[in-house]
């Protein structure tokens, strides 16, 4: 049962994902002339040129992509980039909306931050859209430590490329300006959902910071063991995590303890496990 829920929940999630991708080439990008790469950007610029419509014919470029990708993903990835694909394609053809906006400026900030939402959804569901994103996750797969939105990008700008061809070289700067958000957008949905804060504490009072972080904040507290380099005295590390909004307050209950603390506070992308 729960196994259903889950693939039931990836597939809501692909969904919405291709859904605001949709809205981020009907409302900004396709009306003012912005290709913010992958194969819909080349979509894009055949639909200006040849007026061949958007959503079939990125669905037609996709389909050698999806056929040497699907051999590499597996049945399963494969089967939920299939569904994408074909969301996106017919999203983009049948829902129809007016351009909100006729700026470029506008439209490739606006734009490319919808985009970037909804891939990133769509990633966070283990699928993709197709095209360069399948790409994209393909390199990622084998070189984990490049990330899938600067894949995206690199490869993009090549379409970016050929777009200023054809739409002239301010509509170019405004794709990339598109990409670029988009790429960000990306990274945080995949990374950042859960974001949060971890201070590391050094200080005389150790145990009785750690005995009011559990007490008033509910919030775990690890003690590592340390050893000043200068004094040779041993001493607590205090490692605890807590939400953005409960920085402040762990603050200044360490300084209510000890004015004199060490206390180093730094930004964690993703925190899994009780509590989060």
């Amino acid at each position: 049962m729960k196994l259903n829920r889950d693939i039931a929940k990836e597939y809501l999630t692909i969904f919405i994902g291709c859904l605001l991708m949709a809205l981020s080439f009907n409302l900004f990008f396709i009306p003012n002339q912005i290709a913010p790469g992958g194969l819909s950007g080349v979509a894009t610029i055949l639909f200006h040129v040849f007026s061949f419509p958007v959503g079939v014919t990125t669905l037609v470029l996709n389909v050698p992509l999806f056929l040497i990708g699907i051999k590499m993903a597996g049945r399963r990835f494969g089967a939920k980039t299939l569904v994408a694909t074909l969301l996106l394609s017919i999203f983009i053809d049948l829902v129809k909306v007016p351009s909100l906006t006729d700026d470029s400026l506008l439209a490739s900030i606006y734009g490319g931050f919808l985009m970037g939402l909804g891939l990133g959804l769509v990633f966070r569901a283990k699928a993709t859209t197709g095209g360069t994103d399948l790409f994209a996750n393909l390199i990622h797969k084998y070189f984990p430590s490049i990330s899938v939105a600067w894949v995206l990008f690199a490869v993009d700008f090549i379409v970016v490329v050929a777009a200023a061809l054809v739409f002239g070289p301010s509509e170019a700067l405004y794709a990339i300006v598109a990409l670029a958000l988009s790429a960000k957008m990306i990274d945080l949905i995949q990374e950042g959902l859960n974001s949060a804060k971890a201070a590391i504490i050094i200080s005389e009072h150790a145990d009785e910071i750690t005995r009011r972080v559990m007490e008033e904040m509910d919030r775990g507290v690890t003690v590592l063991k340390g050893s000043g380099a200068y004094t040779g005295r041993d001493k607590n590390v205090l490692l605890c995590v807590v939400n953005r909004g409960e920085i402040a307050r762990l603050k200044s209950l360490i300084l209510e303890l000890d004015k004199n603390a060490f206390v180093l506070v730094a930004d964690v992308r993703e925190v899994l496990g009780e509590g989060f």
